[in-house]
């Protein structure tokens, strides 16, 4: 299984400069974090043909929130939540990031 986590530093509002730069390092360490510590375990699970794409950011009360942005597995899904809860970080909603439920 391919991991990736992506910190995606564009959000609903407006930081002031100095604060999104913080803001902004902190959230590609958590990313990265997130890819080689955390997920870790998921790293040649035997799902070769899988991949784990998650996405984070921040919420309008620069809280860390996270989103699977590609289907996996219930397990999988399971983990990710898992360790994103211990770490303090709560779930993205669909509609959240543009992601429509129509024609499904």
């Amino acid at each position: 299984m391919t991991v990736t986590v992506l910190a995606i530093l564009k959000t609903d509002f407006k930081p002031e400069k100095n604060l999104a730069k913080v803001m902004n390092d902190r959230l590609i360490r958590a990313a990265r974090d997130l890819q080689e510590v955390h997920f870790k375990p998921l790293s040649g699970r035997g799902f070769s043909s899988d991949d784990l794409v998650v996405y984070i950011s921040y919420n309008p009360k620069y809280k860390v929130r996270f989103r699977i942005v590609n289907d996996v597995p219930s397990d999988i899904e399971y983990f990710v939540a898992e360790c994103c809860g211990r770490l303090g970080y709560i779930l993205w909603k669909a509609n959240a990031i543009g992601v429509s439920r129509d024609g499904v």
